[in-house]
């Protein structure tokens, strides 16, 4: 009779009806611009019935998902049975990965121990600013959702990923530690995905395990690819949409540079993670250790102010105006003292002459030297998103026109310097550095306008002609000889 019944017996079946795909993407964003009846700050879903209604239910436990095929309360319970099973070998890290699946409401905040043997051709490809990064296959892939009719995890298999190692990571620190936490609290698509932890069985050093991106970063994709103009107001929407994700969390970046923005498919993430930290962070105002690139850093940071929102915003000022011109800033200088001193004195980046106006305006709002007149990150995920609609829907916009005008120049630009290979072109000063480090530079000045940008007026009629570049012009600074000689007096001062 047990064996009839066992026969007869219902088997699982998948319950998860009434998923609603559209709402489910907005929802995950968090991004409140893209959807004006969520509240800033909600990460997850708390009503039930709307829980219902966008994740569907689960047909195990009969209540509303969490995310997608996703139902916190049953796979808390599954991760929980296998802890046994698996060790990091450290503490800290094993309850950190425990504490993820317990409480993970969505497959990407769900992170795992991976060890190192399940990897397949690991190649080393470069240094960052504070550790090496490697590529690997991965067959078995992530978990993905739980598959309730064969009771078993459903993953995404044979993933290409990058392996992200910081020096000195066998002993764990907390620097290591707090990116991981960063990409739990900011799962969204626009950022990097990190897939869990895994450790060098040589070096003993712990690793990221992270989403590869096979076009590299936006630098490199856009000198490999000077053609493509068509996009650039679509990816800095899409990076503007990832920086509201940070600061909607209550974070700031910190480290925020076109390296630091990585191309997949024709789809960006941003990236680096490492110095993510609360907006309002009372260590900032007791430290006054500055890292990053120089020339993406806003003046108050170098004078050692509290980074706050403002300070991401400007370095997005810096990516959009490289972005569009196609050169790298200040490549052609030592990024050294003097440079920090004129940053500060007002310098900033030639804004080339190709550059449409209301994208050449909103560049110089960005790295207003005063930081509450920057735009906010809301506001240029509204105003990037309004002119992407614009440029596709609407052909009568003026960003419409102006995009057109700068797509033409820059196609006949490149013809003209057809059959070169312009990556191979860019010279850069060897004292030129665009990795992260640390940068404690004394003395500096107060940051000041070296005049107002925001009087110059562009012809309304027509993108500026290429004989003269009075955006460049008013945004140049030059220094005295008594300033030169201070510098040399305060060299010495100079921590690097």
């Amino acid at each position: 009779m047990e064996i009839l019944n066992e026969t007869f017996k219902e088997k699982p079946r998948n319950l998860w009806k009434g998923v609603n795909g559209c709402k489910y993407q907005n929802y995950v964003t968090i991004s409140s611009t893209k959807s004006e009846e969520i509240d800033d700050k909600i990460i997850y879903i708390e009503d039930l019935e709307k829980r219902k209604e966008v994740y569907g239910i689960c047909g195990e436990c009969n209540e509303p998902g969490t995310g997608w095929s996703w139902c916190r309360l049953c796979n808390s319970k599954r991760f929980k049975e296998n802890f046994k099973n698996w060790t990091s070998g450290n503490k800290d890290i094993d309850e950190l990965l425990q504490h993820s699946q317990l409480n993970a409401v969505h497959y990407r905040n769900c992170l795992e121990w991976i060890p190192f043997e399940n990897f397949q051709h690991v190649t080393y490809i470069t240094r960052g600013g504070f550790g090496k990064i490697y590529s690997a296959e991965w067959p078995e892939g992530c978990v993905l959702y739980w598959d309730i009719e064969n009771q078993k995890w459903h993953k995404y298999t044979n993933i290409k990923v990058a392996l992200k190692s910081l020096d000195n990571s066998s002993d764990i620190s907390t620097d290591f530690l707090n990116e991981i936490k960063s990409h739990l609290e900011i799962y969204l698509f626009d950022i990097i995905r990190c897939y869990g932890i895994t450790q060098d069985p040589n070096t003993k050093d712990y690793m990221m395990v992270l989403k590869y991106c096979e076009d590299g970063n936006l630098r490199n994709y856009y000198l490999k690819n000077p053609e493509e103009n068509d996009m650039k107001i679509s990816i800095l929407s899409s990076i503007a949409d990832g920086l509201l994700g940070i600061h909607n969390a209550g974070k700031v970046h910190k480290d925020f540079h076109l390296g630091n923005i990585l191309v997949h498919d024709g789809t960006v993430y941003i990236s680096d993670l490492g110095m993510c930290q609360s907006a309002n962070n009372e260590e900032q105002s007791t430290s006054n250790r500055v890292y990053g690139v120089l020339p993406y850093m806003a003046p108050e940071v170098l004078r050692g102010y509290q980074y706050i929102k403002a300070a991401d915003i400007y370095s997005f000022g810096i990516i959009m105006n490289e972005y569009f011109s196609e050169e790298i800033p200040f490549n052609g200088v030592p990024h050294d003292h003097i440079l920090a001193i004129k940053i500060c004195k007002g310098l900033r980046p030639k804004i080339s002459e190709d550059t449409p106006k209301l994208v050449a305006d909103l560049i110089m709002k960005c790295w207003d030297v005063k930081a509450e007149n920057r735009p906010t990150s809301k506001e240029l995920s509204q105003i990037l998103r309004k002119w992407n609609e614009e440029i596709y829907d609407n052909y009568d916009s003026e960003i419409y026109s102006q995009m057109e005008k700068y797509k033409k120049i820059r196609i006949n630009k490149l013809k003209t310097r057809l059959g070169e290979n312009k990556s191979e072109n860019v010279k850069t000063h060897p004292q030129a550095i665009y990795t992260s480090r640390l940068l404690n530079y004394k003395n500096l000045p107060e940051p000041v306008s070296s005049s107002n940008p925001s009087s110059f007026q562009f012809n309304s009629d027509a993108i500026p002609s290429t004989s003269a570049n009075p955006i460049s012009e008013c945004l140049d600074v030059q220094l005295t000889e008594l300033d030169l000689n201070e510098i040399g007096e305060k060299e010495n001062n100079v921590e690097r």
